[in-house]
C-alpha cells in the first residue's frame, strides 16, 4: 500500500461508511462485515485526473444524457481512475446550466467528480465569486488563443490579455486558481499561413507541429504566469508538452510566481514521427522525442506536479479531415496509469510513491480535494486503485470502453494492471470487470482551496 510520507507499507485498511476508519497491522483481526484480499497487489489512492472534456457525442462542452458520464466514468474506473474534474464550456452564465449538468452528470457517473468552469465572457467573469465561494468550483480555465475568431470553434468569443488579469485579479480575491491554454495565437496563424502554401514536405503531425511550434506555448506560459504574479493568483499550467514551455515556466517559478505544471501522457510516449498520423493531432501539437524525454525528467525531478489526461471522446470520425481541418485531441482515461507504470515505473524507475502523488496527492490538493481524496488515510474518501504492477498485457481496440472508441495505444504492450478500483469503499471496477451497481453512485464534490506551502516534489 502506498501511504502519505511512508511509501510501499504492508498493511491492512478497516473502511466504513465509505471512508478509511484506520490502517492496521497486517493480520489484526477486527469486527467486520466483509472483507477482501489484495494480496500481491499494490493499493495506491484512487487517480485524480484534474484534465478532461466531458461532452456528447463530437461537442466537448458539456454531458447532456446520463450515458455520456457512464460510458466516460466506465473508462475511467478501467483506467484507476475514481475522481475527476471536466472543463465546462459555454458562453451563457454556468449558474443557469450547472444544476443540470451536475444532475445529467450524478444519474450517469461511476465516479466523484468536479467540474473548472472555462471563463469566456464578461458575465462569466462577473460571477467568479459565486463560483469559487458558492458553487465548489475555484479553478478557471481560460483559453489564451481565443482571438481573432479562433474560439468560434466552441461557440466563444474572443479574449485579450486585459480580459485574462482581471480572470487572475478575481482569482486572487477569492481563493481561486488560473488554469490557461497557453497559446500565443497570432503568431501560429502567420506560421500557418506559411505551411499552407509550403509544407516543406513534412508529414501531418510534423506539419502541425511546426503551425503552432514550442516557442508558441513557451511565450504564453511566461506571459500568463508573469500576469498572474502581478495580480497575486497561483496559476496552474495544463497539458504542458514541450521542453520550451516548461523551462520558460519554471524560470518565472524561480522569480517568485506560483506555477504549477501538468503534462499528460501523450506528450511523454508519443511525438512527430508516430505513425498515427493526424489521428494524434492534439493541441498543444505532439513534439520531437527530445520533448517527451524532458518531460518525463520533470516528472523524475519534481518539476512537473501532476499528470491529467486532456480526455476528449469524439469519435475517430472527428480525424478524417486533412490535418488542418480534423479535430484535436484524444482519449485517455483507461491508459494514465499503465502509462506511467510501464513506461514511467518499469523503464524509468518512477517510483510507485512519486506515481501516487502526481497522479493523486498533488492533484487532490491543488483542486481543493483534499479534504477527502488523494491519500490512503484514516478520515479519507476509501478511493483505492489496486494494481498487479508486473502483469503484463496488450490494449486492443475492442478493450475500449470510452465512447470515442479508439485509442492512440491501441497495440502497445504494457507492463502495470488495474485489477480493481474502488470509490468511497464500494468497488467499481472488481477483477478487472466493471460492477453494473457503480452507475449512479458519482457525486458532485464541492471543492475549497486551502493549500499552503509546497507540494510533494
Amino acid at each position: 500500500m502506498i501511504l502519505p510520507g511512508k511509501g510501499r507499507t504492508r498493511c491492512d485498511l478497516a473502511i466504513s461508511d465509505g471512508r478509511i476508519l484506520g490502517i492496521l497491522e497486517p493480520g489484526t483481526t477486527i469486527d467486520a462485515k466483509d472483507s477482501f484480499s489484495a494480496a500481491h497487489l499494490v493499493i495506491m489512492p484512487g487517480a485524480i485526473d484534474p484534465h478532461l472534456h466531458l461532452g456528447h457525442g463530437s461537442d466537448i462542452s458539456r454531458p447532456r444524457v446520463s450515458e455520456d458520464a457512464e460510458r466516460e466514468t466506465a473508462s475511467a474506473v478501467a483506467g484507476g481512475i475514481t475522481c475527476f474534474i471536466p472543463y465546462l464550456l459555454a458562453p451563457e452564465p454556468f449558474e443557469t446550466i450547472f444544476d443540470d449538468v451536475v444532475g445529467v452528470t450524478e444519474k450517469g457517473s461511476r465516479i466523484d467528480f468536479g467540474y473548472h468552469f472555462i471563463i469566456s465572457t464578461p458575465d462569466q467573469l462577473s460571477s467568479v465569486p459565486r463560483y469559487a465561494n458558492e458553487m465548489g468550483a475555484p479553478t478557471f480555465k481560460i483559453f489564451m488563443n481565443n482571438r481573432g475568431g479562433e474560439g468560434k470553434r466552441l461557440g466563444l468569443p474572443d479574449i485579450d490579455d486585459a480580459f485574462l488579469f482581471k480572470l487572475c485579479e478575481l482569482a486572487a480575491a477569492n481563493n481561486g486558481m488560473v488554469c490557461p491554454h497557453p497559446e500565443n495565437i497570432e503568431v501560429a496563424w502567420v506560421l500557418r499561413d506559411r505551411l499552407k502554401v509550403d509544407s516543406r514536405g513534412l508529414g501531418d503531425l510534423a506539419l502541425w507541429n511546426a503551425s503552432r511550434p514550442p516557442f508558441v506555448e513557451a511565450d504564453a506560459v511566461q506571459s500568463s504566469a508573469y500576469l498572474a504574479q502581478q495580480a497575486g493568483a497561483p496559476l496552474y499550467v495544463v497539458h504542458t508538452s514541450s521542453l520550451e514551455a516548461l523551462e520558460l515556466g519554471l524560470m518565472q517559478r524561480a522569480r517568485g510566481a506560483q506555477v504549477f505544471f501538468e503534462t499528460c501522457p501523450h506528450y511523454l510516449t508519443h511525438d512527430v514521427s508516430w505513425e498515427g498520423g493526424k489521428i494524434g493531432k492534439i493541441n498543444p501539437p505532439l513534439r520531437e522525442r527530445s520533448d517527451c524525454e524532458r518531460l518525463w525528467q520533470g516528472l523524475l525531478n519534481g518539476e512537473i506536479d501532476t499528470i491529467g489526461t486532456d480526455h476528449v471522446h469524439r469519435d475517430i470520425s472527428s480525424k478524417s479531415a486533412d490535418i488542418w481541418s480534423s479535430s484535436p485531441g484524444c482519449p485517455g482515461l483507461e491508459t494514465m496509469l499503465p502509462v506511467l507504470l510501464t513506461d514511467g515505473h518499469h523503464k524509468r524507475g518512477l517510483s510507485l510513491e512519486r506515481i501516487s502523488q502526481l497522479t493523486s496527492t498533488n492533484s487532490a490538493r491543488l483542486m481543493g480535494l483534499d479534504h477527502a481524496k488523494g491519500s490512503i488515510a484514516p478520515g479519507m474518501d476509501a478511493d483505492l486503485t489496486m494494481i498487479d504492477v508486473n502483469a503484463e498485457w496488450t490494449f486492443e481496440r475492442s478493450d475500449v470502453l470510452s465512447s470515442a472508441g479508439y485509442s492512440i495505444y491501441e497495440g502497445k504492450r504494457f507492463k502495470g494492471a488495474i485489477e480493481h478500483t474502488m470509490v468511497r469503499g464500494q468497488f467499481a471496477l472488481r477483477g478487472r470487470k466493471l460492477v453494473t451497481e457503480s452507475v449512479g453512485r458519482g457525486r458532485y464534490i464541492h471543492r475549497k482551496l486551502q493549500w499552503t506551502g509546497e507540494l510533494s516534489r
